[in-house]
């Protein structure tokens, strides 16, 4: 069973570990195999981690290759410093086609509660296809912070991706609207192309399809779906953890 709300039986998750060290087995991948438990954890199929070292090259083709695999979410540790190899951003930045900067910046910002540096790292987030990809830091500190993170909004975020909306698809109960039909007593609904309307009093403007009796007042624009609104109106040198162990990458 999904441990995220919302999450997909099938999600699927690849971690990538850059860090030259690692590669080159003069030091032990540590945050790779954290992050990959908590991305079971979560509720995904994991593959990897995959190390490979600080280079733009083999990071994009790491990336990518995850990607033409059909993963719904791609993350990454390490490479995300100062340091003249860390060039994990660079190398995502060539792989997504677009950004997710609040989500970047709340990562940060969780990390920067524990350890003030971490407004130092430069991961990027962003989308590329139907995958989300995430950088996080390179130690064990930085990829729990960043699962606390990713773990209330993934399963939002993947089905957004997979062109659900991230709603269940056919109905829809919240803020005192439900799925059909729209009844609406001496306030406005906005919004809405198709469905029935039955408005006591109400004038339903803009309405592209249904069945529409109105007089009096206004209903105007909502899209698809339905909705009943009752007296409402519609509407390496890692900069994350450092400190605590010792970071994958440099």
């Amino acid at each position: 069973m999904s441990g995220v709300a919302g999450l997909p039986e099938d999600a699927r998750a690849s971690v990538v570990t850059v860090s030259d060290r690692a590669f080159r087995g003069s030091y032990p991948d540590r945050s790779g195999p954290v992050l990959a438990e908590g991305l079971a954890a979560l509720g995904f199929v994991v593959d990897g981690p995959t190390v490979v070292p600080d280079e733009r090259e083999r990071i994009t083709a790491a990336l990518r290759a995850a990607i033409a695999a059909g993963t719904d979410l791609v993350v990454t540790t390490g490479g995300t410093g100062l340091a003249p190899r860390d060039v994990t951003p660079e190398a995502t930045a060539e792989v997504i086609e677009r950004a997710v900067p609040g989500l970047a910046e709340a990562l940060r910002a969780a990390g920067q509660a524990k350890v003030p540096t971490a407004v130092l790292s430069r991961g990027l987030t962003g989308v590329a296809g139907r995958a989300l990809v995430v950088n996080l830091p390179g130690s064990t500190g930085g990829v729990r912070d960043g699962l606390a993170v990713l773990g209330p909004v993934i399963g939002h975020a993947i089905h957004q991706l997979r062109g659900a909306g991230g709603h269940e698809a056919g109905s829809h109960e919240a803020s005192g609207h439900e799925a059909g039909s729209h009844e609406a007593s001496g306030h406005e609904v906005v919004g809405h192309e198709a469905g029935s309307h039955e408005a006591s009093g109400h004038e339903v403007v803009g309405h592209e399809a249904g069945s529409h009796e109105a007089s009096g007042h206004r209903a105007a624009g909502h899209e698809a779906g339905g909705h009943r609104a009752s007296g409402r109106g519609g509407g390496g040198s890692e900069a994350h953890g450092m400190g605590a162990e010792p970071v994958a990458g440099p």
